[in-house]
């Protein structure tokens, strides 16, 4: 059976920094930061955690927090750091950059260093802009393959979204988190680079046609 493998893929489209998808749900992503909560005192610790359980508590709806690891290609980085190696003129200078270099490959030959980021998956769906499934379905227009969400319904479901993910970061804010919003090329990539890993470690994302960005 021949045919692109989009066509697996849950989501139709990516739209307004929302994902579309096939069954007209829609999820937002937003990106947070992180926090070394082992440098706190126990007192900050145990108001973060009050403040985190009480976030927890606020929601109504349900989220999806995803980490994400990946491994950090420090090649390109070395190569730089030689090549200003050679070009220095200082020999101070020369011999700190030298010695930083051989400091940065001994913790690689040691181990794999990974980069960690932090995700908050907000959804909504079809069923909650009229309250019933029997509605949502009326919304929803049949295309050539794939159902499609109407232009008013997702203008209706996109704002009531947006104000889930702003409740999202106002709690989180006060856990002393800071969560942005991904834009529809940064969601691509992110996508991306979940079913790309090998390349995204190298550093290599393909160019994100405008066509496919609406």
């Amino acid at each position: 059976m021949k045919g692109s493998s989009q066509q697996f893929l849950p989501f139709n489209e990516v739209k307004d920094g929302i994902i579309i998808l096939r069954n007209g749900g829609l999820r937002g992503i937003l990106m947070v930061s992180s926090l070394n909560f082992a440098l706190k005192s126990s007192d900050e610790q145990q108001a973060i955690i009050y403040q985190f359980q009480n976030f927890l508590n606020s929601l109504d709806f349900t989220a999806q927090i995803l980490v994400h690891s990946r491994r950090v290609n420090m090649t390109g980085y070395l190569e730089r750091l030689k090549k200003l190696e050679e070009k220095q003129t200082n020999e101070l200078m020369r011999a700190q950059t030298i010695d930083y270099r051989r400091f940065i490959s001994d913790i690689l030959d040691k181990g794999v260093i990974m980069s960690k980021s932090f995700y908050v998956i907000v959804p909504y769906t079809l069923a909650e802009v009229q309250g019933t499934v029997s509605a949502a379905r009326e919304i929803l227009k049949r295309g050539r393959s794939n159902e499609v969400m109407s232009g008013e319904a997702f203008q209706r479901a996109h704002s009531q979204l947006l104000q889930r993910m702003e409740f999202v970061a106002i709690g989180l804010r006060r856990c002393e988190l800071e969560a942005v919003p991904l834009t529809s090329p940064e969601i691509i990539e992110l996508l991306w680079s979940l079913h790309h890993p090998a390349s995204a470690e190298q550093g290599y994302y393909p160019s994100i046609m405008p066509e496919i960005i609406d």
